[in-house]
């Protein structure tokens, strides 16, 4: 057995037999499960809602708010100005300092020279200085800062004199804050929890379903059972057709089984007999010879149905598998029509089935013995190689023959199909690379055939990989 590895794997097949991803569809969100689908619609339809509630109630406080902050600043320049007015000038000193220290209320002369920025940084502000230039007269400034200082800082006149009224900002703040944030935050949270339940409880059952559905496609009908007395009422109806199928499943396949026990028996016997008298009564040898044989491919063919009609649940363990393939090829080597050329690593392990894995073997082996012969030297050329390929050993059957034409090889692997005339020479029941591809994926690998670029039919298998026996 040949330490190197073998160099004719066709990359395009190996990517192909590696790849786990489907095709098809590569919008990401495509790709997304049912319950992240589900999430993310219900996030978006919900934070949606939050932004334009919150900008609705913004837009319905906005008025109310600049009505108010423009009443309030008037009500204290008026207030101010007539206290100011009413006052003499020992107690007006007093009643300045007082107002500042209680309220928070500066009243400074305004001089020709002042620097100011007008209170105009957003549609709050403008409009409250609008409303206090209606209310105090047109002549009125509404600032933002003066010589530096901010604030709100509104002019009035006194006696002639010109005034700046400064009022404590923090008492007229815009719209939104922290507050708003926090709001947001909290209502989004909320909602993002509550998108995530609602995903949850619409996901679960169908998740349930899956993993039920998987279990059914393993032949495994009795852990198969749906919970029939959930509260939603779709599910329960749900699940109580599916628990009656897979009841009605299981009931076919026990009558499959003991109905292929039956036809074993049943054929199996007579041709026994028919063999034993067929050698005992007929003279003619070369009669009796073509007899024996139409016997024994009716025997043949009568194991053909019983591998393909086998139940899908095997149970996997390590394997070596170079001893098996030595098992398969053993026999054929000795005949000398045949030439098997085997190139793979020493002791690679596959997770797979022993039986069933020399059966797959032996099946394609047959395959390429009968159909895979060189035109010129009549000879079966059957090469056997292996590599291994992180979590995968990739396994490749090929022969030297006329291969397939490309528009049959999809269907070489249904089951009664027979390929074109040159490959159809002995009479089977059509189902060897039927049995190989449905044992392979019992085994959970993948099966592919495809033309060998330098001629002939290449079989190819993906099993997985064991790391110890």
């Amino acid at each position: 057995m040949s330490q190197t590895n073998p160099p004719d794997f066709d990359p395009s097949a190996v990517a192909a037999l590696s790849a786990d991803e489907p095709t098809g569809i590569h919008w990401p969100f495509a790709r997304l499960s049912l319950f992240w689908r589900t999430f993310f619609l219900l996030a978006i339809l919900l934070l949606g809602s939050i932004l334009a509630w919150l900008q609705t109630l913004r837009s319905l406080e906005f008025e109310p708010r600049a009505l108010q902050t423009s009443q309030q600043l008037a009500s204290q320049v008026n207030l101010s100005r007539a206290a100011l007015i009413h006052a003499d000038a020992i107690a007006r000193v007093s009643l300045i300092k007082t107002m500042k220290d209680e309220e928070g209320l500066r009243i400074v002369p305004r001089e020709p020279n002042d620097e100011f920025s007008l209170l105009d940084s957003d549609t709050l502000s403008r409009r409250v200085a609008q409303d206090l230039a209606e209310r105090l007269g047109k002549s009125t400034v509404v600032a933002s800062q003066v010589n530096g200082q901010m604030g709100i800082w509104v002019s009035f006149m006194i006696d002639g004199d010109d005034y700046w009224l400064q009022a404590d900002q923090s008492r007229f703040a815009p719209a939104g804050g922290t507050t708003w944030m926090i709001w947001l935050f909290v209502a989004a949270a909320l909602s993002l929890a509550g998108a995530a339940l609602i995903a949850r409880l619409i996901n679960r059952p169908l998740k349930e379903l899956s993993f039920a559905a998987s279990r059914v496609r393993e032949g495994n009908f009795s852990a198969s059972q749906l919970d029939e007395h959930v509260n939603t009422s779709e599910i329960r109806e749900v699940n109580i057709g599916f628990n009656r199928m897979a009841q009605k499943l299981a009931k076919v396949e026990q009558d499959r089984a003991v109905m292929l026990a039956g036809i074993s028996h049943d054929l199996r016997t007579p041709l026994a007999r028919l063999r034993l008298e067929t050698e005992m009564s007929v003279a003619d040898e070369s009669a009796r010879a073509h007899m024996a044989a139409d016997i024994s491919q009716l025997d043949a063919i009568i194991d053909k149905f019983l591998d393909y009609a086998r139940p899908d649940r095997v149970a996997l363990a390590p394997v070596v598998l170079g001893d098996v393939v030595e098992t398969c090829a053993y026999s054929l080597q000795k005949l000398p029509d045949v030439r098997i050329k085997i190139d793979m690593e020493e002791d690679l392990l596959v997770l797979a089935d022993e039986v069933e894995l020399g059966r797959v073997l032996s099946n394609l082996l047959e395959n390429a013995r009968r159909y895979g012969k060189s035109v010129n030297t009549g000879i079966a050329m059957i090469d056997i190689a292996a590599i291994a390929r992180d979590k995968w050993v990739l396994i490749k059957v090929r022969d030297h023959g006329i291969g397939v034409a490309e528009e049959q090889l999809h269907q070489l692997t249904q089951p009664f199909y027979r390929g074109e005339a040159a490959r159809t020479a002995a009479n089977g029941a059509g189902l060897g690379l039927a049995i190989v591809d449905k044992t392979i994926q019992r085994m959970g690998g993948t099966f592919k055939l495809g033309n060998s670029s330098t001629g002939g039919l290449s079989a190819q298998i993906r099993l997985q990989r064991a790391t110890r026996l």
